[in-house]
């Protein structure tokens, strides 16, 4: 059972690569993922294909402060907003409201220096740990979760 399991695995990611392959259009430029609307992205193909996105094309990133573990922020990125960030070392996001790609800092001055950027065991949600500078929210506040506490029992060990 295994070897059949692994069979087919060999056999989606050969299938894969074709697709990928058949997607090269003659540029001359080595075009390696795809972005959520269809364009061309330089996400590094091993990277991409473990992803899981959303309807959209989008993942979940959910920002955390390095050396703290405070947890700043919730973005969405699709494979290009995820190349840069990997490539550039500050966080850019697919803005879901104004349909653009934005860099965390960029206006406002509140840069998110990447540290590290992990994906989850499911494929579907990416943790990128990196030194806030200034408020990771737009309203201001340290992170996007100093709205309030909901009052949720504490559970019991």
């Amino acid at each position: 059972m295994a070897a059949g399991r692994s069979t087919t695995r060999a056999r989606h990611e050969a299938s894969t690569w074709a697709i990928a392959r058949r997607s090269l259009r003659g540029n001359g430029l080595q075009q390696r993922g795809t972005r959520h609307n269809g364009a061309v992205s330089s996400l590094d193909p091993a990277i991409a294909a473990r992803l899981k996105r959303d309807a959209q094309g989008l993942v979940a990133a959910v920002v955390q402060q390095h050396d703290t573990g405070e947890v700043l922020m919730l973005g969405w990125m699709d494979d290009e907003a995820l190349s840069r960030t990997l490539r550039e070392g500050r966080v850019t996001f697919w803005s879901r409201s104004r349909a653009e790609y934005w860099r965390k800092g960029d206006t406002s001055g509140h840069v998110q220096h990447v540290k590290s950027v992990a994906l989850d065991c499911d494929g579907d949600a990416l943790l990128v740990r990196v030194d806030q500078v200034g408020a990771a929210c737009h309203t201001g506040d340290r992170t996007c979760f100093d709205a309030g506490d909901l009052g949720a029992a504490v559970g019991r060990r």
